[in-house]
């Protein structure tokens, strides 16, 4: 049985979809491609049970549509399943319509959508296109495993669909979405109580992890890759983050930290990676943190790679960074989002604005280069809130708290409570998905949709000060520094074309 873990291209004069294994949905001119942890480890589990399995990164590896359509024809998969979020569920569905068309008697077919929005909204999908399953819950790796052991025992009918059957349907893992008879049927509610350090490690070279090893602004040393010590984040209660649906903090699982280092070394002997980034929505802490980094240390491993995570502000002390910079890690991404108190609450952050500067500042005194993200266009902050933002941010650049920012439109996907509450009030201006792909607001606003880009494009200036460029370029000690620099530079004018508000307007007449 062969199954396809597709990603298929979306072609768009927005530019490339920021798709796999990110939470926040955009169009980048300048790609970064992010490698799809959880989808590699459904694909390692699939072969290491027996399954021919075709790792199918169409946007990765930069193909067109019709190019992409033509390999999928050759390989006839018997299932084929697709990660999708909501600015492109709506193209997706199209997509799995034209699959199901040209599946012929000697190519059954049977397609899977994943992720956050069919997490939220899983009938929708069900109604809207021919799909036959959709699973739901973070834990779609374990989940797309048990669905295709199943199948592997079905016959596929006449019709080029699978049915589950009353006998066998009590066999398929709670969170599925399935069609019997006609009906939309379902197991029941996912559950998050998989045991994380029962998975393989993941093979790479099936995956092609190098597709992702060099197209990617966290890393200063190439090639480098990712790991996912936990799913997803031990706090995981931002009323923004789509990832919230698939995985709220009181599920938060983390692998070993003996599982991870001995990952680590397999990543540097094997692979010869120079950079980790690890994937979870912050990275474990407290003890498990202390062991982490202690056996960075002791296995030399320091020495040899750099390490990136997530982490929240105001989650380490002053002697955890220390040890943390010693262990190796380089790069660290804060979720600041804003600098207005009364949002940080609202996106119940449980941060305040005066613990932000003093965060920054701990890490920076170990070494580290700290990362913000941060958004504009709440319904609830002026212009001058956000202003407010721009303002600190390029104080920190100023003083070198900070080494480098990501900005975004706030956009309240559906499953969170942003989405509920935008809802509830009546903000919401469309429930278009396809517009919800952080290139305007889609809700009520004091600011302007094109204010909103222009704010969005300050932050990124942010970053232009005087000082912080000559800081930087006297920073410069190895060719890794000026390749770094260098593709920050690129990243940077790709992100002001991105929202750029003249351009954005060009693109939406050219649609019309």
């Amino acid at each position: 049985m062969k199954i396809s873990i597709s990603y298929p291209p979306i072609e768009s004069n927005k530019g490339i979809p920021l798709l796999a294994q990110n939470r926040q949905f955009q169009w980048f001119n300048n790609p970064t491609y992010i490698y799809p942890m959880i989808p590699a480890y459904a694909a390692t589990m699939l072969k290491q049970n027996g399954f021919e399995v075709v790792w199918d990164d169409a946007i990765a590896e930069e193909l067109s549509y019709n190019q992409w359509l033509d390999r999928l024809k050759r390989e006839k998969p018997d299932v084929i399943a697709i990660e999708t979020k909501t600015p492109v569920v709506k193209r997706h569905w199209q997509i799995i319509n034209e699959l199901k068309k040209l599946a012929t008697d000697n190519w059954q077919l049977a397609t899977v959508l994943m992720g956050d929005h069919v997490t939220a909204l899983p009938e929708e999908s069900m109604k809207n296109c021919q799909v036959d399953f959709v699973i739901t819950g973070g834990d779609y790796d374990f989940l797309l495993f048990d669905l295709c052991k199943y199948l592997k025992n079905l016959q596929p009918s006449a019709s080029n669909l699978y049915h589950p059957t009353s006998s066998l349907q009590p066999e398929l893992s709670p969170g599925i979405w399935y069609r019997d008879n006609g009906q939309i049927k379902n197991t029941g509610t996912h559950e998050l109580n998989h045991d994380l350090n029962s998975l393989p490690l993941i093979d790479r070279e099936l995956t092609k992890w190098r597709q992702y090893s060099v197209k990617n602004g966290n890393f200063k040393r190439t090639p480098g890759t990712y790991t996912m010590a936990g799913r997803d984040c031990w706090w995981g209660k931002c009323t923004f983050c789509s990832w919230t649906t698939m995985y709220p903090g009181k599920n938060f699982r983390a692998v070993s930290p003996e599982r991870l280092l001995d990952e680590i070394g397999i990543l540097i002997k094997k692979y010869g990676v120079r950079e980790v980034f690890d994937d979870s929505g912050s990275f474990p802490k407290g003890q498990w943190l202390e062991s982490f980094c202690k056996g960075m240390i002791d296995r030399g491993y320091n020495k040899k790679i750099y390490m990136g995570c997530n982490m929240r502000i105001n989650a380490l002390s002053q002697e955890e960074y220390h040890l943390m910079a010693k262990a190796g890690f380089r790069f660290i991404l804060f979720g600041l989002e804003s600098v207005n108190q009364n949002t940080l609450d609202r996106l119940n952050k449980s941060l305040k604005v005066e613990q932000i500067t003093r965060g920054f500042q701990m890490a920076k005194k170990t070494g580290l280069e700290p990362h913000v993200t941060t958004m504009v266009g709440y319904p609830w902050e002026s212009k001058k809130d956000a202003e407010e933002t721009i303002c600190f941010a390029k104080e920190m650049f100023r003083k070198g708290y900070v080494d480098t920012l990501q900005a975004t439109i706030v956009v309240p996907y559906p499953g969170t409570p942003m989405f509920e509450e935008a809802k509830k009030n009546g903000w919401l201006h469309t429930e278009d998905w396809d517009r919800y792909d952080m290139r305007e607001s889609v809700w009520k606003s004091p600011v302007t949709s094109e204010d909103v880009k222009i704010l969005t494009q300050g932050l990124y200036k942010a970053a232009l000060s005087p000082q912080f460029i000559m800081r930087k370029l006297f920073s410069i000690r190895n060719i890794d520094d000026i390749r770094f620099l260098w593709m920050a530079g690129r990243k940077l004018m790709g992100h002001l074309v991105d929202f750029n508000p003249r351009i954005t307007r060009i693109n939406a007449n050219e649609k019309k």
